[in-house]
Parts: structure tokens; C-alpha cells; sequence
């Protein structure tokens, strides 16, 4: 895991724990469905960032006879857990929570204390949000959106962070308009209805990121500017004439599996093939550092 990950996982984890007490103290102060939500959505949030850090953990443990292309995958599959927890604790409670509250609507109580809690949550929340973004413009190329960084990325923490802090801090807004709506319109279902919100829009996010990381736990393969370099770095070689394929796969975001099949000079000895795939090999590391694993098939042309 880089440093801007991490830095973004602990930001997002101390303010989400922070929040979750404050939500939690104002729920039982208010009796809030919204606070409610929140609440356990902020606390299913800390949890996250400490099940994104286990699978940074985990992933850096040594290839052994079982895992001979090592662990790096544990960071895709812990972050899939994390969108489950997005699902299930965050999500679905909000529901049943929003649900539970317009069935039998009750007055929200300390209306003051709930809007400030959720404004201190909002500033807190902003930190995060602000982090995550600041550690995602340094690695982001300028021209790609948010959204296709999140759709791109082969890290799944930094994406992970965003989108959690994005439906973090919508949320609260979320909550907070429907508390205010709840109070002035003395139609306590507004609270409920703010509640529910919540929870469609983390199921949404929960699919969004579940989704992503499915396609990194199946195995994507790599961007396409770098199956180019890899391919060029393979191809000017002086001995191969041509490459017939090239295919990637990411085992982990800093770790790339690549297969060739390349045509080559025919009039090759075998120890003269040997030692052109050992110099085709150095020079496709020192074009992609990441591809760690490279297997090259030698052909030649048929007529």
C-alpha cells in the first residue's frame, strides 16, 4: 500500500470513529432516525478502514507452495468484504430504520443538540472527504474524471475511501435536511423518509463497489498504456520478429501477471533463445516494474 492510501485510510478511520460516538450519543439524546442510520453507518465505516488495512497487511506475507504468486489478491478480496459491511450494516439498517420510524413516527427530541452533532459530523466528515481526494489528484492522471478513477484504479483502497467519504458526507446531508424538514413541518415521517434515503443510497454505492472489486478479484488485466509498453519492450528486441500475443492479469494493484507468445529468430540456438528471453524479460521489468511474473512462449513463422 503507498503512503497516500494510507494516510487516506487513517483520516477516514478517526473521523468515522469520531463521528459514529457523536451520532450514536445524539441518537439516544434524540431518539433520530436519521442520527440512527448514520450511527451505524459511521461505525461500519471505522470497521472498513480497519479491514482495508488487514488486507494490506495480509498481502505482503511471502509466497509459499499454495499462493506461489503470493497474497496479493487479499487486498481485493477484504475490500469486497467492505463493500458487504457497506451493504449490510450500513445500508440495509438504514432501511429498517427508516422504514420502523414511518410506520410509528415520533417526535425527534433536543432538536438542537441533533443538528449540531450532524454539523460537527459534516466538518469532520469533510476532512476525510478532502484527504481522500487530495491522495487521489496525486496519482490521478489530470485528464480522467473521479468516476473513472474509481472505475480504473487497480488499488482498491483510495477508491474504496472516496466513494465510502462521498456517501458519508451526502448522507449527513441527507439526515440533517431531514431532521430540519422533520422539526419545521412538525411531520415527524420527514426523519424516516431521510433515513431511508440513506439506505438506497449506500446499497447503491455497496453495488458500485462490490462490482469493482468482483472484476479485480476475477482478475483484470492491465491499462492498456501499459500492455503497450510491455508489448514494445518485447518487440525491440533484436531477435523477435514479432508478438504474437501479450495478455496481463493484476494479482494485487503492484503486482502483474504477463504471458507472450513472440515470434523469433529462427537460426536461434536454444541457449540463444534462453538468453533472449532472460534480456526480453529484464527489459518488459524495466519498462512496467510491476510485472513481476513473466512467462514467454518462443514460436516461429509458418508459412
Amino acid at each position: 500500500m503507498n503512503e497516500g492510501s494510507r494516510k487516506a485510510i487513517i483520516a477516514a478511520f478517526f473521523a468515522n470513529l469520531g463521528i459514529a460516538i457523536s451520532k450514536f450519543v445524539g441518537f439516544l439524546l434524540t431518539g433520530s432516525a436519521g442520527l440512527a442510520a448514520e450511527s451505524v453507518h459511521s461505525f461500519a465505516d471505522t470497521g472498513n478502514q480497519g479491514l482495508l488495512m488487514l488486507g494490506a497487511k495480509r498481502s505482503i506475507k511471502a509466497r509459499d507452495e499454495e499462493h506461489p504468486f503470493g497474497h496479493e489478491r487479499e487486498r481485493y478480496f477484504w475490500a469486497f468484504i467492505v463493500a458487504l459491511v457497506l451493504f449490510s450494516m450500513g445500508g440495509l439498517f438504514a432501511l429498517y430504520e427508516g422504514i420502523h420510524k414511518f410506520r410509528n413516527p415520533h417526535e425527534t427530541d433536543n432538536m438542537g443538540i441533533a443538528i449540531g452533532i450532524l454539523i460537527v459530523a459534516i466538518l469532520l466528515e469533510s476532512y476525510s472527504l478532502r484527504t481522500a481526494v487530495k491522495e487521489v489528484q496525486h496519482i490521478k492522471p489530470p485528464q480522467q474524471s473521479y468516476w473513472q478513477f474509481i472505475r480504473t484504479a487497480k488499488q482498491p483502497e483510495l477508491p474504496t475511501v472516496l466513494l465510502e467519504d462521498v456517501a458519508a458526507e451526502t448522507g449527513l446531508f441527507l439526515a440533517l435536511a431531514g431532521v430540519l424538514l422533520a422539526h419545521y413541518t412538525h411531520e415527524p415521517r420527514w426523519d424516516a423518509v431521510g433515513s431511508i434515503s440513506i439506505g438506497v443510497l449506500l446499497v447503491v454505492v455497496a453495488f458500485i463497489l462490490g462490482a469493482e472489486m468482483k472484476g479485480l478479484l476475477l482478475g483484470e488485466t492491465a491499462l492498456p498504456e501499459t500492455r503497450v509498453a510491455l508489448t514494445k519492450a518485447l518487440r525491440d528486441h533484436r531477435h523477435i520478429h514479432q508478438v504474437i500475443y501479450l495478455h496481463t492479469e493484476h494479482l494485487g494493484p503492484d503486482a502483474l501477471l504477463v504471458a507472450a507468445k513472440a515470434i523469433f529468430d529462427p537460426s536461434l540456438s536454444a541457449a540463444d533463445v534462453s538468453r533472449t528471453i532472460d534480456e526480453a524479460e529484464a527489459a518488459m521489468r524495466a519498462a512496467v516494474p510491476s510485472a513481476r511474473f513473466i512467462f514467454i512462449e518462443p514460436d516461429i513463422a509458418r508459412s
